[in-house]
């Protein structure tokens, strides 16, 4: 099969260009976008553990432990005890965190805008289905 008519190769392809993309604009708010991802989710579930937030972020417990050591160090996090699961730690944005997180969503919303301003509404809503279609057929043949 060619390398042009494998789909995995240009969902691969826009993927890495968004990737490279969010790097760059989200470097001057100091953070990654795995960390972005991270403050992003957060800032929608205060208190999510890590392994909840790993799920959303699509990274696996140990890389989110990593990234959540990183925010915590920068002091943009903080991670306390569960009142009743002493084992599972809550983790909620600071101040800080609150306001790199504005800052960086202000920069990867203008990414996201300009992605989106290249489809009509009705090209939009056949992307998003078209790339819903892929997951689930891919999530299904996953050993």
């Amino acid at each position: 099969m060619p390398v042009s008519e494998r789909l995995g190769s240009h969902l691969k392809r826009a993927e890495q260009a968004l990737n490279a993309t969010k790097t760059a604009v989200l470097k001057p708010a100091g953070v990654t976008v795995a960390q972005y991802s991270a403050l992003l989710h957060l800032g929608a579930n205060p208190g999510i553990s890590a392994a909840a937030l790993a799920r959303l972020c699509a990274v696996t417990p140990p890389t989110m432990n990593t990234v959540l050591k990183n925010l915590q160090d920068r002091g943009l996090i903080e991670r306390t005890p569960h009142e009743w699961h002493k084992n599972v730690l809550e983790t909620r944005l600071t101040d800080e965190g609150r306001s790199v997180l504005a800052d960086a969503d202000a920069r990867a919303v203008r990414v996201e805008r300009a992605l989106a301003a290249e489809f009509t509404d009705e090209e939009r809503a056949t992307l998003v289905g078209l790339v819903g279609r892929c997951v689930a057929l891919l999530e299904k043949e996953r050993p």
